[in-house]
């Protein structure tokens, strides 16, 4: 049987947000107690938490998430050990470039979600370089992945990374969590997002599947 690991955090109130952004609100609406049934009455951003950037996030007229393929959610995917750089470099994907060939995600490993909860979430967090950005674009990817909270800078006026990642049609996955364990790995990875309307982004359930 298969293993599948969860690379999602918890939504939850008071969770981690991008600054600016206020965190979801939960609300219980209706208990077994008192109306037989459960259910949540749930407020929130589209990107909360571990969630998926799309195209149309940044640019006017690129696809939304409900525009593409349920198939550019699912695909091979590998983990890069990024942790303890502060620039990802283009040469230093060079050398990764056997880990990366025949991938449909790259996945990268900061371990800076072990600042989950922390103000240290939000700073200094290693990210790509233009260049990076560009030889990524030009894999043939349906997307990247990171285990912090932007694929730029937070802060950053002007996204360069996304708007490299977006006019290449690529997807960015972003808060992903537990990538460690997976380092260096090839598996099956699975990024779903509720088929909403003209999303330009959406909170996932993101999962690692690897075979026995």
């Amino acid at each position: 049987m298969a293993t599948v690991l969860d690379l999602s955090h918890p939504i939850t109130e008071g969770m981690p947000v991008y600054p600016g952004t206020l965190p979801p609100t939960i609300r219980q609406a209706n208990t077994v107690e008192n109306d037989g049934y459960a259910e949540k009455l749930v407020s929130m951003y589209t990107h909360t938490g571990t969630h998926i950037d799309a195209p149309a996030h940044m640019l006017s007229g690129a696809p939304t998430l409900d525009q593409l393929g349920a198939g550019h959610f699912v695909g091979m995917a590998c983990v890069v050990d990024v942790s303890g750089l502060a620039t990802i470099e283009k040469e230093f994907l060079e050398s990764n470039a056997g880990l990366v060939v025949d991938c449909d995600f790259v996945l990268f490993h900061t371990a800076w979600d072990r600042f989950w909860g922390q103000q240290e979430y939000f700073e200094g967090f290693p990210v790509l370089s233009l260049k990076a950005s560009e030889w990524l674009s030009q894999r043939g990817l349906k997307g990247i992945g990171f285990d912090t909270i932007s694929a730029d800078p937070a802060g950053a006026a002007d996204f360069p990374n996304h708007m490299v990642l977006f006019h290449a049609g690529m997807i960015s996955i972003e808060n992903l969590t537990g990538l460690g364990d997976l380092v260096g790995k090839r598996f099956l990875f699975s990024c779903l997002p509720l088929k909403l309307l003209e999303a330009d982004g959406c909170p996932v359930r993101a999962v690692a599947v690897l075979a026995s």
